[in-house]
């Protein structure tokens, strides 16, 4: 992030009402795959200012580097774990047994009627909120703790969503002409490649989250917004836009490195 973020403050301002906002299937897939998408809702809330909101989940254990974070450091914490980086900055997460968000927004105040960097604080606050509905206690980060040089989630910022002492949820944003991609990990269940990380579920939350975490954020994220969400689907030129954006960044191994 590109400044302090405190979620503290009151919000500046709302987002207004009765918006569309399309809601995507959760989608199970590898880690280019799952990048070249949010990329490509980034490029649609940019040209078209079309905002889109999904969740997703990984196929297999993948690690994911910041947008400006050197390769090498990492590659070496966890040989042979396929890897991917994001179009966003921050450090490394390994994704594994998580869910992931996903949400594009347009440029204006409608959607974004403070910074950008807001809607961190918002969307934490409705997982939080989301959580505490499963019995799980959750807060969020006031003060800076690093735990560890690689991994985001050993790197406790203020906004950040903390369990017991442990943080849970964390995001990044990537902008392009005043449009906003904020993407962000609710670590599930620790991984055996990070035992040092536990999830929700280690730490007392019930394993119905498993099935149900998804459908209650997006109800959560419904009454948070009052906006319309339209379920739908990527299609055939989208799919085609995603295909080539994966190929040309986030299955080529050259640009992956270029850090």
């Amino acid at each position: 992030m590109a400044q302090p973020l405190s979620c503290d403050r009151p919000e500046t301002g709302q987002v207004a009402p009765g918006l569309p906002c399309r809601l995507l299937p959760t989608q199970i897939s590898n880690g280019p795959e799952q990048m070249a998408v949010d990329e490509l809702l980034l490029e649609q809330a940019a040209n078209q200012g079309l905002a889109t909101l999904r969740f997703y989940m990984w196929e297999c254990p993948t690690l994911s580097l910041g947008y400006f974070q050197a390769s090498a450091p990492a590659l070496a914490a966890f040989p042979g774990v396929p890897w991917v980086r994001r179009p966003s900055g921050g450090a490394a997460l390994l994704h594994h047994i998580e869910l992931t968000y996903a949400l594009a927004l347009p440029a204006g105040r409608q959607w974004q009627p403070a910074s950008g960097q807001n809607w961190i604080c918002r969307m934490h606050h409705i997982i939080r909120q989301t959580l505490e509905a499963f019995g799980v206690r959750g807060s969020l980060c006031a003060q800076e703790e690093k735990r560890g040089e690689i991994l985001c989630f050993l790197h406790h910022t203020p906004g950040d969503l903390l369990v017991a002492g442990h943080k849970v949820v964390g995001s990044a944003q990537r902008k392009l002409r005043g449009a906003v991609l904020q993407h962000g990990g609710i670590l599930l269940m620790s991984s055996h490649h990070t035992p040092q990380l536990p999830g929700i579920v280690d730490l007392g939350g019930p394993p119905r989250l498993f099935d149900e975490l998804a459908p209650a954020l997006r109800a959560a994220f419904h009454a948070a917004t009052a906006w319309e969400l339209q379920p739908g689907s990527l299609s055939e030129s989208e799919r085609q836009r995603v295909a080539e954006i994966r190929q040309q960044r986030y299955e080529s191994d050259e640009w992956n490195r270029r850090r």
